[in-house]
């Protein structure tokens, strides 16, 4: 149940305000550990700002977006909401500078495979990228242990579309009065796609998002759901329930509609930035990162013998 989630209880946030609290505090905790001697106008012109954080994280959720709807085989769409489930969360107590987005959003989408049971292995997922895809692979595989951790192993996501299903369900068993509700379907689909791109999964319940994506579409279709609200669906609701589902409804649909696409010559800029600022220890092509991964093995090999040598002593 939703209620008792993992993402009802630490992955829903007031609103925009509290997560730009957190997202302001990783990108300075960050700085802080990283300024040196700069001063603030030399660490702003180095670093990136919070606000360039949220315009590249946008531009690569259209990315992630646009990676998913051309895999193959095709990708079903819990895949895609948990995918960007697990981007959004992820760069709410992290910053771009410390691990790159690129690298992020393809872990994402690798661990939402394994997660809603559509497993691909990763030969066969890199097959759907472009370069050098051992190279993807290698880094996949390797953030994939920290992407987890950083979301606190929270992997089950409650995505809007399962609830809408159970809305228009609900419509043909119990308010028989619409006739061809199937129409409604797919403008209420995309207004979810839609929402998938903003914060909403991150502020609002996967039922409040569905409801709104209904109501968006009976509007669209010219139907009026009045009625199955107010004699159906909230019958037993108190005066006061009515009004907080009828205002998180408007707030659902105030943060939809607002949603504009970051211009690619912003998102391309901020990118050069991040180039320069990020961490290069979690950088797959830099030399420090090569370096710890080498050092790592060396650990796992000495960890290896020493295990044989136990063995062999027990023998």
């Amino acid at each position: 149940m939703f209620s008792t989630s993992s993402q009802s209880k630490y992955w829903l946030f007031n609103g925009e305000t509290e997560l730009t609290f957190h997202r302001t505090e990783a990108n300075e905790a960050y700085i802080r550990t990283r300024r040196g001697n700069r001063t603030d106008d030399e660490a702003k012109a180095y670093f990136l700002t919070p606000s360039e954080e949220k315009i590249l994280s946008r531009q690569y959720e259209v990315v992630l977006c646009k990676f998913c709807s051309e895999f193959t085989p095709p990708m079903p769409r819990c895949v895609i909401g948990t995918s960007l489930a697990f981007f959004k969360r992820f760069y709410v107590h992290n910053s771009n500078m410390d691990y790159h987005p690129k690298d992020i959003m393809l872990t994402c989408v690798y661990l939402a495979c394994k997660v809603e049971e559509f497993y691909v292995p990763i030969g066969q997922f890199v097959r759907n990228l472009r370069g050098d895809r051992e190279k993807f692979a290698d880094a996949i595989l390797s953030f994939e242990l920290t992407l987890m951790s950083k979301l606190n192993y929270h992997l089950t996501v409650h995505n809007p579309f399962r609830p809408l299903e159970g809305f228009l369900i609900d419509i043909k068993t119990r308010f028989k009065e619409i006739s061809n509700l199937e129409r409604i379907r797919r403008p209420a689909e995309e207004f979810i796609e839609r929402s998938l791109q903003t914060d909403a999964c991150l502020v609002f319940s996967p039922s409040q998002i569905a409801l709104t994506s209904l109501m968006f579409g009976a509007a669209k279709e010219g139907v009026s759901l009045d009625r199955y609200l107010k004699d159906v669906l909230l019958k037993t609701a108190t005066t006061r329930e009515m009004e907080i589902t009828m205002y998180q409804i408007r707030r659902v649909k105030f943060t939809v509609k607002g949603y504009e696409p970051v211009p690619r010559e912003q998102a391309q800029a901020v990118q050069k930035k991040l180039d320069l600022c990020r961490n290069q220890e979690n950088n797959p092509d830099s030399d420090v990162y090569k370096q710890r991964m080498l050092e790592k093995l060396d650990e796992e090999e000495d960890m290896r013998v020493k295990k044989r040598a136990r063995l062999n002593d027990d023998k």
